[in-house]
């Protein structure tokens, strides 16, 4: 279970999800878990991203830093258009690209996330598989406003070449669905699936004695 002394291991090297985690309040320490994330010829959009996080999955939990965790949380976001995943641009002009493909339109932003728990010192077990989906609408986007938002770099390494959370909120007309699942990390459901798995037993989190909120604690410090 997660606690301050057994925090929850998040396996994934993404500013957006550690900033979600602290702005929770919830105790961990993150460290990226690698996988090759190569898509399969004729491999679903659905398929890809549950073998990922799956992939993720199994990867953290034979990190170093796994031993003495209360938690284990992976998590892969997409954005999915006429049902093709849209990775992250290769360059500017990629970028470029993906933008005017989404100029006007609606989009999906899948995140998958998976989680696995030990307890009383036993093997992690995955407990919980979810996706969460949000449908997001652009307004139609002027060349000019295409070009000058990719030269800013933001969306380089963004899926789908933009960052609602930061000056690519201009291209957001509206969402459907939960904003934090576009940003990276869907709070509400993790939260529920923790809560539900008997890993987060009491939420929110109070550490009365320093009265701080979700630190991150990095292995071996």
């Amino acid at each position: 279970m997660i606690d301050h002394a057994h925090p929850l291991l998040l396996g994934s090297s993404s500013p957006r999800r550690r900033d979600i985690l602290t702005t929770l309040g919830i105790p961990f320490r993150a460290i990226g878990a690698a996988v090759a994330e190569v898509r399969d010829e004729g491999e679903s959009a659905e398929a890809y991203q549950e073998r990922i996080v799956l992939a993720k999955l199994e990867a953290a939990v034979e990190l170093p830093g796994a031993a003495g965790t209360g938690a284990v949380l992976v998590a892969d976001t997409e954005v999915i258009l006429d049902g093709q995943v849209l990775g992250k641009p290769r360059d500017e002009a990629d970028g470029r690209l993906m933008l005017r493909s989404l100029s006007g339109r609606a989009h999906e932003v899948w995140t998958c996330f998976a989680i696995a728990g030990s307890r009383h010192d036993e093997p992690c077990q995955s407990l919980h598989l979810e996706t969460v989906r949000t449908r997001v609408l652009f307004r139609h986007l002027a060349d000019e406003e295409i070009a000058s938002y990719s030269a800013l770099g933001e969306g380089l390494d963004k899926a789908g070449a933009y960052a609602i959370q930061g000056v690519g909120a201009f291209v957001v007309e509206r969402i459907e669905g939960s904003y934090m699942n576009v940003v990276g990390l869907p709070a509400c459901e993790v939260i529920l699936a923790l809560r539900r798995t008997g890993l987060l037993p009491h939420f929110p989190i109070v550490e009365s004695r320093l009265g701080m909120r979700g630190r991150i604690s990095e292995p071996g410090a």
